[in-house]
């Protein structure tokens, strides 16, 4: 029987799994190497091998109903996108208030984690620590989850930038990387244009003499806010709208949020166009990354093809020399040391995870990751729900499918995603662009990808705790408007079954109070969540579309040929 229960980490998924483990009634024991909580939250001012670090500046892209748990709303006074102090602050908060300290060992760091010999049949798990004088000790635990998380082992592919090691200038990864004063005054390149790399981007061309920002793929950008200026999370990630973008008209849907985000400013006028639809990849989230480059701070260049002691050589035969730095950030690779060498040895070294949780081939199954995904919105409200499913699964509540239906599971997902990439494949390849080595088809980040909403509801349907839609617009159609209609909030989640939360559906019905508190000045109303009397515009094109579709349906005698169906296309997208 699970009793005692090993965490590793006391970052964001950790705390949430020590806090589940209290709530069911086990026993935890946090693993944390450092000498606090937070995880990735908590800036350091210099960096710790094997730890993740963040740089000063860095601000949630997702908005705090959106990311905070969903027993805990983060305080209404908190803006809604915080500073990383701001983070650490409320996870503060959250170890206070459901009293988790004395569950925390810190400067602890855990050296390896073994099967027992008798494992068949008890599934227990011995686990060496180190403290920080070197002491090892030996633990025996029932079950562990892995909360280490996946940016602690920076990627430098420098295979693939032929003479990198001529370069004279600074290098380093966006893990060294603490803010721009380093770079006052010199002609910097930034490689990669991730989340990560458009902040630095941005930030160090205000002190740079010139800015560079190399991008091998482009990338579709937005701002935070959206409609009226409220957070883009909170009026995009609904119920509705999942609905709508698995339609059979996903294509149209692109068309859509791609014509408004040229509105903005255009992609391809900016060079920074990708091959691939909007709804196939993360955008990037940055506020100022185009009024920088139309300021001229900053200027997008192509991959970079070649180093030669201070100049770089683009593949587009561009050519900057007396460069200064260059700053990668080409992400990271996930990376358990501890683990045994049997469970990470997938193909590439990929991590083979059930619902990106589960070792297929381990048996019982009482050992789970935590937060190896990505995904378009928050990642907290994730993992506090996989800690709640592992933690059935290890108890025996939930039980999961044979090894065979499982890795059957696994070739699905990644089939399913990396389909989705098979267009930015056949560009680069029709146009003989050369890919980074480490990049390789099918790339390895389209292995960890997930639907928010899908997979929320997924892992709240195993725990029994997912929102019953036709009973609540039965007994509460007043909740039921805001469940569907509104932002998918975690609240949703605590409304019935295992944890459910008393507050929840008062926290649903107040969430638009908590994002106009901020606000100071003038008087001011709490936002709608739709403006009144008025059917939004993309529902009236997708509705245009349909009825075309319906018509061409029914007389299929008629048969267009390609070039009028992609001209009456462009008019309904234009109507």
């Amino acid at each position: 029987m699970v009793r005692r229960v090993a965490v590793v980490g006391a970052g964001c998924s950790g705390l949430a799994c020590v806090k589940t483990c209290v709530e069911d009634g086990l026993e935890p024991v946090c693993f944390e190497s450092t000498d606090d909580i937070g995880g990735l939250w908590r800036f350091k001012d210099s960096c710790e091998k094997e730890q993740s670090n963040i740089y000063r500046s860095l601000v949630t892209n997702t908005s705090k109903e959106m990311m905070c748990f969903s027993d805990f709303p983060m305080p209404a006074h908190f803006p809604n996108y915080l500073h990383n102090t701001q983070v650490l602050q409320y996870l503060r908060l959250f170890v206070q208030h459901f009293d988790l300290l004395k569950y925390l060992q810190f400067q602890t760091r855990v050296k390896s984690v073994v099967p027992r010999p008798d494992f068949s049949e008890s599934g227990q798990w011995e686990v060496i620590t180190t403290s920080r004088s070197g002491e090892e000790t030996r633990h025996i635990f029932d079950a562990v989850l892995v909360c280490s998380g996946q940016y602690n082992h920076p990627a430098v592919p420098l295979a693939d930038f032929t003479g990198y090691a001529t370069f004279t200038g600074q290098r380093l990864h966006s893990w060294e990387y603490r803010d721009a004063e380093a770079f006052r005054g010199k002609r910097v390149v930034i490689v990669g244009i991730g989340n990560s790399g458009g902040d630095i981007a941005v930030e160090v061309s205000r002190v740079a003499s010139k800015t560079f920002l190399s991008t091998r793929k482009g990338v579709w950008v937005m701002g935070r806010t959206l409609t009226r200026g409220l957070p883009v999370d909170l009026t995009s990630i609904t119920r509705l709208n999942n609905i709508l973008t698995n339609l059979p008209v996903k294509s149209l849907v692109n068309c859509w949020i791609e014509a408004k985000l040229n509105d903005s400013f255009d992609h391809c006028l900016y060079g920074l166009k990708p091959a691939y639809r909007f709804m196939d990849r993360k955008p990037l989230i940055n506020d100022d990354l185009p009024g920088r480059i139309l300021q001229g701070a900053l200027v997008v260049k192509p991959n970079v093809k070649e180093f030669n002691g201070s100049a770089i050589l683009f593949e587009d035969g561009s050519e900057e020399k007396d460069m200064d730095a260059v700053v990668f950030c080409t992400g990271y690779r996930a990376a358990y040391p501890f683990l045994p060498a049997n469970l990470t040895g997938g193909p590439g070294k990929e991590l083979q995870l059930y619902r990106r949780m589960f070792f297929p081939a381990l048996h019982p199954p009482t050992l789970a990751v935590m937060g190896l995904f990505h995904v378009n919105g928050p990642n907290m409200p994730i993992m506090e729900l996989q800690a709640r499913w592992a933690l059935r699964v290890f108890t025996g509540t939930c039980r999961l499918p044979s090894e065979d239906k499982m890795l059957a599971a696994i070739a699905r997902d990644r089939s399913m995603y990396t389909r989705s990439w098979r267009s930015e494949w056949d560009y680069f390849q029709s146009e003989c662009i050369s890919l980074p080595l480490h990049r390789s088809y099918p790339d390895c980040e389209a292995s960890l990808r997930v639907e928010y909403i899908p997979y929320m509801d997924f892992l709240a349907g195993e725990i029994g705790v997912r929102p019953n839609l036709l009973r609540l617009a039965l007994t509460d159609p007043a909740l039921w408007l805001k469940v569907f209609f509104g932002p998918c909030t975690p609240f949703q989640y605590r409304l019935c079954g295992p944890g459910r939360w008393a507050g929840a559906r008062q926290a649903i019905l107040t969430q638009w109070h908590r994002v106009a508190e901020p606000f100071s000045g003038r008087a001011r109303r709490e936002p709608e969540e739709t403006p009144r009397f008025r059917v939004p515009p993309w529902l009236l094109r997708i509705g245009v579309l349909l009825m075309l579709a319906c018509v061409l349906h029914k007389h299929k005698s008629v048969i267009l040929p390609q070039v009028q169906l992609s001209q009456c296309l462009d008019q309904c997208t234009v109507l």
